[in-house]
């Protein structure tokens, strides 16, 4: 394709250099780019991302035949100039894929926590129904069977968009895609046709990028803002937003959306998909649901108040698609569960080893909370927080920490160039105003050896929680990342526990 091509979609773009000249594909990190691409020098995020104009000669260096930039760099190829990099990225990437989102239906799911879980039932559901899908997020993506990991879990346009078009050329009809507020916020979901937008949750996380909830939330209103201003008469195409109706956030959502709005709640007796009379146990979950399709009892083997949310929000998902209540009752009745997402790890021994993802202090009570209703012996807590990321949650996931935890092991999660020593005294200050007795927790910054520590601990009937990390297959060190996965750690330590 022509730069002259991409120039034309942008009034005010100008071109110098040859404007015949042929890109084969779109990158904006230098180190991804291949012979023939077109590099998009998008600006920085100071904390967060780089100026990818000072990146412009590496970028030639590795084939890059063209530039798209907002100022002029020293660089001696065919430019187009902007007003925007960003929006251009998104745009570019959408036309040099022909447009993907628009040959599929796809459904975003937004929210603190739940994202992921939500994500894969509703795709469970779709799937059991016999339509063709496609996911992306936290996991990776998953395109027709070929799973392989992404480098964001919501990815930049140029990788997003090549993985919409492979959805699209294998006739998926269905893309379910978690969204996250950075992503929103950085325009990488610009130019996605959604046809659906599922709201989980609001609750403290990323204040160090967005500067203030209501900030984080605004972020979070542009995947409802963007889902389309028009109204047809086929009702399969109709735009929905599926919103947490005992969230105060989906208020907000609501005003910023022209889309139909289906909510899902357990509070409140007003939404559209209720769930009441809710039996939990360590085995599972029922509860009966009231909606506009009608009512019925589900049983799911996922635990935890939380996990009748992310159902909910699911159920919701798929009646609006036009299955039926009874259909979705016995498929997910068979939904087992999300790797990294209260993940058991079985090695015989007689206490419980679970692994989660819980990285939010909403997230950690949560899963403490759902922990402390079936728990008959002792809580063993192990948990960090991430470093450079927001600093203001670590005392809070602290404090909670030591109100559900007998045992707590601070530890390092990904500490990233951060010192990891201050990410533990950050989280301990909240042991400490927790009035948690020094006795009962320990600090061991090497995550190994704090794992196998807390295995060490644990006696007959004891729960040890793997809290931060869930299915991450590395650890983002200092001096880079290397391969650390806590099933693995936890696994060996219970294989080298002492009889």
């Amino acid at each position: 394709m022509k730069i002259s091509t991409f120039a034309r979609l942008i009034p005010h773009a100008r071109i110098t250099g040859d404007a015949n000249t042929a890109v084969h594909g779109i990158e904006m990190d230098s180190r991804r780019v291949q012979q023939g691409d077109l590099f998009v020098c998008v600006p920085g995020v100071p904390g967060f991302i780089e100026d990818r104009h000072h990146f412009a000669a590496d970028a030639v260096h590795r084939g890059a035949v063209a530039l798209v930039v907002e100022k002029d760099v020293p660089v001696s190829v065919p430019k187009i100039f902007v007003n925007d990099t960003r929006f251009a990225l998104a745009l570019f990437s959408c036309h040099f894929n022909a447009y993907p989102s628009n040959a599929l239906k796809l459904i975003g799911v937004t929210g603190t926590n739940g994202k992921t879980t939500t994500a894969h039932m509703i795709e469970y559901l779709l799937r059991a129904h016999g339509n063709q899908t496609g996911l992306m997020g936290n996991f990776g993506c998953r395109v027709g069977d070929e799973v392989f990991p992404s480098h964001n879990n919501t990815e930049e346009p140029p990788a997003l968009q090549r993985n919409l078009r492979k959805m699209a050329d294998l006739q998926t009809e269905y893309a379910i895609m978690e969204v996250t507020s950075q992503g929103l916020d950085m325009g990488r979901v610009m130019g996605c046709d959604f046809h659906t937008a599922v709201f989980t949750n609001l609750t403290q996380d990323h204040l160090d990028y967005h500067g203030s909830m209501n900030g984080y939330k605004n972020a979070k209103s542009l995947l409802f803002a963007r889902l389309g201003n028009t109204f047809g008469e086929d009702p399969t195409l109709m735009k929905t937003a599926v919103l947490n109706g005992d969230d105060a956030a989906s208020e907000t959502f609501k005003k910023v959306t022209a889309a139909q709005v289906l909510t899902y709640g357990i509070q409140n007796a007003s939404v559209d998909v209720r769930a009441a009379n809710i039996r939990l146990t360590a085995q599972g979950t029922t509860f009966d649901v009231t909606s506009f399709a009608g009512k019925a009892t589900f049983a799911t083997k996922l635990v935890g108040i939380f996990n009748v949310y992310n159902a909910l929000a699911a159920i919701t998902t798929a009646l609006a698609e036009g299955i039926e209540l009874s259909e979705v009752k016995t498929t997910l009745s068979a939904f087992t569960s999300v790797p990294g997402r209260m993940e058991v790890v079985d090695g015989g021994q007689d206490f419980l080893v679970l692994v989660d993802y819980a990285h939010t202090p909403d997230g950690l009570e949560n899963v403490l909370k759902t922990i402390a209703e079936f728990s008959t012996g002792r809580v063993i807590t192990v948990f960090g927080c991430g470093g450079e990321r927001d600093a203001a949650k670590r005392p809070i996931m602290g404090g909670i920490a030591a109100k559900y935890s007998d045992i707590v092991v601070l530890t390092s999660d990904n500490p990233r160039e951060e010192d990891p020593e201050k990410i533990l005294d950050d989280i301990e200050t909240g042991l400490t105003v927790a009035n948690y007795e020094p006795a009962k927790y320990s600090i061991v910054p090497n995550r190994q050896t704090a794992i196998e520590l807390a295995v060490e601990r644990a006696r007959p009937g004891d729960v040890v929680l793997i809290a931060g990390k869930g299915d991450e297959t590395y650890q983002i060190l200092s001096d880079g990342p290397i391969h650390f996965d806590d099933r693995e750690a936890a696994r060996a330590a219970i294989a080298h526990k002492p009889s």
